[in-house]
């Protein structure tokens, strides 16, 4: 079920299903800023990847003794999670573990998902909670899609990624036949601030850049400044990513993530899996993606 909270700037609506950011519009102008997920481009809007970011090498992991199948992106995005309500300016989701997910990742947690609408800004917080008795290791980043072009007049190249100061970008390479961390590394850019869109820029999959310094990461028009900005502080590694342009672009994400999909070598031990964190029982972790829609 979708729900839905306003201010005098913007309405966002989240999807039940996987606590996912479905829509955020622009009330002056009725525009809509998340990809509408049409499913012939890509069919998702803003999901969540939990309990992993990226691939599993040979699709599993071992935990505990037994072996588990998992598909891109972990489950989180792909299951209800429970509304709790709306108060104020915020609106609030919970996932916590039940048959469904111990079947897929065998540990206690919770979930929670906070949506909170500040002006223009819309800042989305999860909160996981260790409700067990073991060791809570997991991945997690978000991949929120934002519509382009903005309107009917403008072209993808009107557009650029732009930092909020110059960067280089060290990009981790991934094999793209099986999207697994190579362990290959390469420069995108010296010293640069802006990275220009084009319609094929995508057609060997994302880029996931890691050393920025950067505070923010903006999709920005280039001839009339309107512009959604993302947070990226305290984020180590941050994807921009679109479906192949065919024949044009039709959205771009930036992706701030917390951990990274298996090397090509990975053992499959989840306990040698790097992680966002390994939590004791009772411990919590908490992270936050801020969003500024400037249209």
């Amino acid at each position: 079920m979708r729900h839905t909270m306003e201010n005098e700037a913007i309405a966002v609506t989240v999807d039940s299903l996987g606590a996912e950011l479905v829509s955020v519009v622009d009330k002056a102008t009725g525009a809509e800023m998340i990809w509408e997920g049409r499913k012939d481009v890509w069919p998702r809007h803003a999901p969540i990847l939990f309990p992993y970011c990226g691939k599993l090498r040979n699709g599993q992991y071992t935990l505990d003794g037994q072996t588990y199948t998992g598909g891109q992106h972990g489950f989180g995005r792909d299951v209800e999670h429970s509304f709790q309500g709306t108060e104020g300016n915020a609106m609030r989701f919970v996932l916590r573990a039940n048959e469904a997910t111990l079947a897929k990742f065998p540990r206690d947690f919770a979930l929670e998902s906070t949506f909170t609408l500040e002006g223009r800004t819309l800042c989305q917080t999860i909160t996981v909670t260790n409700t067990g008795d073991r060791e809570l290791r997991f991945g997690f980043g978000f991949h929120p899609g934002f519509t382009l072009p903005f309107d009917e007049t403008h072209v993808t190249e009107d557009y650029e990624f732009r930092f909020d100061a110059p960067q280089t970008p060290v990009v981790i390479e991934t094999d793209p036949s099986v999207g697994l961390v190579t362990g290959n590394t390469r420069v995108l850019m010296t010293d640069s601030a802006a990275i220009p869109m084009d319609d094929r820029m995508f057609d060997h999959d994302s880029i996931c850049m890691s050393r920025l310094t950067a505070k923010t990461l903006s999709v920005v028009e280039k001839d009339t400044g309107r512009r959604i900005d993302v947070d990226l502080e305290g984020f180590p590694y941050t994807l921009i990513w679109s479906a192949v342009g065919n024949p044009q672009l039709h959205f771009v994400c930036i992706e701030p993530w917390h951990s990274l999909p298996d090397t090509v070598t990975a053992s499959g031990d989840w306990n040698e899996k790097p992680c966002a964190a390994a939590l004791a029982p009772g411990e919590v972790w908490r992270t936050c993606l801020k969003m500024t829609f400037q249209r």
